[in-house]
């Protein structure tokens, strides 16, 4: 990469994180492209030269953040050993990133501003379908092995999504509780992981719970 590449890369990185504090902070709505131009310190026409409008600059802020997380969950599941194994370490992967305070302000964000917004609905339902893509394509690896049934594995993938969204991530949505602990972070994926080989499972899969997890998983430690 040459000099002016580098310059014109973290010139861009330094856009999305201003964006991405001011769209948490302010909103989608109260958030301008003048007002993150002059907190960069430069002209419009910079700021425009790399996003056209708000809306390409929302959907930069999307991607970036997605696609450190489809880097992740690919990771895992090419260290696959077994179907529980790596759904185990898929799904705890998944609960923790839904519970990062990031996460949750991104989901208020949507849900609070989609109605007068109906693109943010849009880009966001872009992102969520190439992470499913993704583990659908790991759950056609599984069927192929027979480690679960033969199913359609797009909607077991929004399944499993679905089971790791329902606990820790809601109540944290609507402010109920605060962070979990690793404990409960890893319990919540065991829970989800045991319900999804309970229904897509072959009969001689067994289910699992948290003190199977691996203690650094626990510990929340590489």
């Amino acid at each position: 990469m040459s000099r002016r590449e580098a310059r014109k890369y973290e010139r861009r990185a330094c856009i999305l994180e201003v964006a991405r504090q001011s769209f948490f902070e302010r909103g989608y709505a109260a958030t301008t492209m003048s007002d993150i131009a002059a907190t960069l310190g430069g002209s419009k026409g910079t700021l425009w030269s790399y996003f056209p409008s708000k809306q390409d600059l929302f959907s930069a802020v999307l991607e970036d953040a997605t696609a450190k997380f489809k880097q992740e969950l690919l990771e895992v599941l090419e260290l696959h050993e077994d179907v529980h194994s790596t759904l185990a370490r898929l799904c705890l992967q998944f609960v923790r990133k839904l519970s990062d305070p990031s996460a949750i302000q991104l989901h208020r964000l949507i849900n609070g501003e989609g109605g007068r917004f109906p693109e943010l609905g849009r880009i966001f339902f872009e992102r969520l379908k190439a992470v499913k893509c993704l583990i659908a394509d790991y759950l056609d690896q599984c069927v192929e092995e027979g480690s679960i049934r033969r199913v359609e594995t797009s909607i077991a993938a929004d399944h499993l999504m679905g089971l790791c969204m329902t606990g820790c991530h809601q109540k944290l949505l609507l402010n109920v509780i605060g962070l979990p602990t690793p404990e409960e972070t890893a319990a919540e994926a065991a829970y989800a992981v045991d319900a999804f080989i309970r229904a897509y499972g072959r009969a001689s899969v067994n289910s699992i719970d948290s003190s199977q997890m691996p203690d650094n998983l626990l510990l929340g430690k590489e």
